[in-house]
């Protein structure tokens, strides 16, 4: 059965904060005042100079994975001394997720437990290692911690709507395409805002460490990006009238708007964002392992059921975006 998300009163993001979910680490802290600032700006939130510049990056189809194997390995016997392997022999597969991205990774108010698209399919992943997809620890990580998690192997697998780029791919590997996304705005409707151009010197808001507020920074608009460890933290921003925009992935900012009817998506898509999953680099067997779930996934309907739950009513019907593999 499709659960029917609709539009509900900003009260759910007051919910999802008293439900741990107001920073990836801890509830949302109170707001401290700014001596520069003529309004208070929360604990988390960064100097909005400090956006990382961009770098430049070998050239490559990012959306370029490895091939699955021929064959899968029945769940519960993964092949001797396999990444998969020592995974089962642990008794968990550890998952950096995002706890408050609602729709995708966020705790259900009534139930305390971790529900959403991402987090169904890390249960897919743990069924196919186990036979069983409650063997997953989910680890709540920023958007900053994602690579340094998987770099030292705190987590096996990263599903946090983590955009592929040529540069990431030199420090982590990734899976085939889970779902696309493009960049755009959330913006208050009362303010009238429809475009980048109508946001000039003022602040817009994305989480540190992401591909978004690198992208903020590049609009020919001086806009003023200011970045806190979550897109929630965002919301509650705009909210507050301490920032004028949000600006991330659409599939995030439906979420959000889904909390919030004062709130809309707007704007022009200003970037590609190929969500992959993460995974630690050089582990091949690994990667094709996860794609070969992720094929079985969209063959079997197993995609387009999670999507229809989740994300059908609020971003339209879809299609599992198709595999592009390097080999």
């Amino acid at each position: 059965m499709r659960t029917r998300t609709g539009a509900v009163a900003a009260l759910l993001t007051v919910a999802l904060v008293a439900a741990g979910c107001g920073t990836s680490d801890e509830p949302s802290r109170p707001v401290a005042a700014d001596a520069t600032a003529t309004v208070p700006r929360p604990l988390n939130v960064q100097d909005p100079a400090e956006v990382p510049a961009p770098s430049a990056a070998p050239t490559c189809n990012p959306r370029a994975s490895l091939r699955p194997p021929a064959s899968m390995p029945k769940p519960g016997a993964m092949p001797a001394r396999s990444t998969m392997a020592d995974i089962a022999q642990r008794g968990r597969l550890v998952v950096g997720i995002d706890q408050n991205a609602y729709l995708f990774g966020f705790r259900d108010p009534g139930t305390g437990e971790l529900v959403g698209f991402e987090i169904d399919f890390a249960r897919e992943i743990a069924r196919a290692i186990f036979g069983d997809p409650s063997k997953v620890q989910f680890r709540a990580i920023t958007t900053a911690e994602r690579i340094p998690k998987l770099q030292s192997k705190e987590v096996d697998l990263v599903i946090r709507t983590m955009s592929m780029t040529c540069e990431r791919w030199q420090q982590v590997w990734f899976s085939t395409e889970y779902i696309p996304s493009r960049q755009r705005l959330l913006v208050r409707k009362a303010d009238k805002i429809k475009d980048f151009a109508d946001l000039r010197k003022k602040k817009v808001c994305a989480t540190k460490g992401s591909t978004s507020i690198v992208t903020i920074a590049k609009q020919p608009y001086e806009l003023v990006p200011v970045s806190t460890d979550s897109t929630l933290d965002c919301l509650v921003l705009l909210q507050q009238g301490q920032v004028d925009a949000v600006s991330t992935i659409d599939i995030l900012l439906a979420g959000l708007a889904a909390q919030d009817p004062m709130t809309e998506v707007t704007g022009q898509a200003v970037s590609d964002e190929p969500a992959g999953i993460g995974i630690p680099k050089g582990q091949e067997d690994m990667t094709r392992f996860v794609n070969g779930v992720l094929e079985r996934m969209r063959s079997d309907g197993t995609w387009t059921d999670i999507y229809d739950k989740w994300l059908e009513q609020r971003l339209g019907p879809a299609d599992p975006p198709a595999p592009v593999y390097q080999d």
